[in-house]
């Protein structure tokens, strides 16, 4: 049974079952779900735990086999926790976790709890990832998304009795606390945290927040290219001064810029000679929320702007890589940023045009 982060205090409340696997790539969120079945399970007398962690080919999965198997002197319920950092517990894991799945069926000493990173679709059909859902509940950890975090914070702040100003001055507030944790979850906890610290429970204002969080964001090269589909023009200068402060490699950075140019043309060059969208959008491996971004943008650039961006991808290539390039800046973080405001520009002239209307 796979069930969401978010339903697992309901699950957890309805009965503990003897096999858990969390996934996900949100360090705080998986922590957070693993402390709650860890709380459930001590409440229950599972009053030993043993870890193992699965690195490298030749681990002995004998040890793991052997701690489900058997109790201490001490305790007459148990925790076997096994974490596998890679996500990948090569053939003779595979085997000892459907081993391992199965042998929970009716098992009320051992509870088995398993941590992972963020699966791919192909690791997910695999036989060992099947048993754990078939015989067990896996839990998948998603990212907290950019536009969700505001809500985010307010739901966390409630729940320590604290609350923004209502209307437009606390949707500022809160917009401006997003921006300073953006990519960094366990600091935007933290940060909540400090303000239970500093002000009493009830309502917080702008300069009380502003006050108390640090700028602690952390952003990912692959979050910008989402910004600049976006159109999102602010955000995006933000991020690239971030990514420059943090010493992101330049040509990262150019690259999953020019990727996007380059899927998009290709996938407007496949419409052209007759492909459907869905389908181009598929053979280019776009999916997920820039699948969505690809659909609404696609249909703003012309084959025109689509050339133009590749060839100025061309040339802040050669910039980043220290060669001059004649009508574009010598240094290579103004180049990628007149070339991310370029595409932002397209992708967003639309709503440009729109909020020109209504003025």
């Amino acid at each position: 049974m796979q069930i969401a982060a978010t339903q697992l205090a309901v699950q957890l409340q309805r009965g503990l079952k003897s096999l858990y696997t969390i996934h996900g790539d949100e360090p705080l969120l998986q922590q957070e779900a693993a402390d709650a079945i860890r709380a459930a399970a001590r409440a229950q007398g599972y009053t030993e735990r043993t870890v193992h962690t699965v690195a490298g080919a030749h681990f002995d999965w004998s040890e793991v086999l052997a701690a489900g198997g058997s109790l201490s002197l001490f305790a007459d319920k148990q925790i076997v926790e096994i974490r596998i950092p890679s996500g990948k517990p090569g053939k003779d894991g595979s085997v000892a976790l459907q081993q391992l799945a199965e042998a929970a069926q009716g098992n009320d000493s051992t509870l088995t709890l398993v941590l992972l990173p963020r699966l791919d679709k192909a690791t997910k059909t695999g036989a060992w990832f099947g048993a754990l859902e078939s015989y067990g509940v896996t839990v998948q950890v998603d990212p907290v998304e950019r536009r969700a975090l505001p809500q985010w914070i307010a739901q966390r702040l409630a729940a320590q009795g604290q609350r923004v100003t209502e209307g437009e001055e606390g949707q500022r507030t809160l917009q401006f606390f997003a921006d300073r944790v953006e990519g960094n979850l366990l600091a935007a906890h933290q940060e909540i945290q400090k303000l239970a610290l500093l002000y009493p429970q009830g309502e917080l204002g702008f300069e009380q927040v502003e006050s108390a969080v640090l700028n602690v964001a952390r952003y990912d090269v692959f979050k910008l290219s989402e910004a600049v589909l976006a159109g999102q023009m602010a955000r995006v200068q933000r991020m690239l001064d971030g990514l420059k402060a943090e010493g992101e490699a330049e040509v990262l950075v150019h690259y999953a810029l020019a990727e996007d140019i380059r899927a998009l043309k290709r996938v407007k060059d496949a419409m052209a000679a007759g492909r459907p969208l869905p389908m181009a959008l598929r053979e280019q491996r776009v999916w997920g929320l820039k699948e969505k971004l690809y659909e609404r943008v696609l249909p703003l650039l012309s084959p025109t702007d689509l050339a133009n961006l590749l060839q100025a991808a061309h040339q802040v290539d050669g910039i980043v890589k220290g060669l001059k390039v004649a009508d574009w800046p010598a240094d290579g973080w103004q180049a990628l940023q007149r070339l991310a405001l370029q595409l932002c520009g397209l992708c967003a002239l639309p709503a440009a045009k729109t909020a020109g209307v209504r003025k």
